[in-house]
C-alpha cells in the first residue's frame, strides 16, 4: 500500500482559526480522494495543532472509506496523555511517543519530534504568519529537506 504522509505545524495562536479550516477543508478532501492512504501527523502544542486534527476528523468522517488515519505525535510522554491516554486514543487513530524526542533534554524535544515528522512526511501543512517560533523552524528545516510545503497563510 502506498502511504502519502502529511505533517502539520502553526504556531500556537492563531489570529483567524475559522479561515484556517476553510482553506483546510479543500485540501483534505483532494488527498483523501487522491491517495491510496493518508497518514495525517499532529502535534499539540496550540492553536493550530487543535484546528489541523478537528479538520482532519471533520474530513475523514465525509470523505474516508478506510483510507486515513489520524496519528498524535508527542515529543514524550506527558501527564496530559498519561492522565488521559483512553480520551486520547478515542479521540486520534494513533497516538505516538517520538523515539528520538523522548531521549533529548525537554526543551529541545519539540524540535526533534518536528524533525522527525518532517522526516516522514510527502507534505508538510503549515499557519505560518511571522519568522520566529518552533512551528517556523519545523518549516524551515522542511524546505530544506526539498519537502513540499503549504503555508495556509499564502493561500
Amino acid at each position: 500500500m502506498n502511504t502519502y504522509t502529511v505533517a502539520f505545524f502553526g504556531h500556537r495562536e492563531l489570529s483567524d482559526q475559522y479561515t484556517i479550516e476553510e482553506r483546510l477543508k479543500p485540501i483534505l478532501r483532494d488527498l483523501i480522494n487522491s491517495k491510496e492512504y493518508v497518514e495525517f501527523l499532529v502535534g499539540r502544542d496550540g492553536d493550530f495543532d487543535q484546528a489541523a486534527a478537528s479538520a482532519v476528523r471533520e474530513a475523514i468522517k465525509l470523505y474516508g472509506f478506510g483510507n486515513t488515519s489520524l496519528v498524535l505525535v508527542l515529543p514524550y510522554e506527558r501527564a496530559e496523555y498519561r492522565d488521559n491516554r483512553e480520551s486520547f486514543e478515542q479521540y486520534y487513530d494513533e497516538v505516538e511517543i517520538c523515539e528520538k524526542s523522548s531521549k533529548v533534554h525537554p526543551k529541545a524535544a519539540i524540535f526533534e519530534r518536528n524533525k522527525s515528522m518532517v522526516d516522514r512526511s510527502d507534505l508538510v501543512i503549515c499557519a505560518i504568519e511571522h519568522n520566529g517560533g518552533g512551528a517556523y523552524k519545523a518549516v524551515s528545516y522542511a524546505e530544506k529537506q526539498d519537502k513540499k510545503i503549504i503555508n495556509l497563510f499564502a493561500e
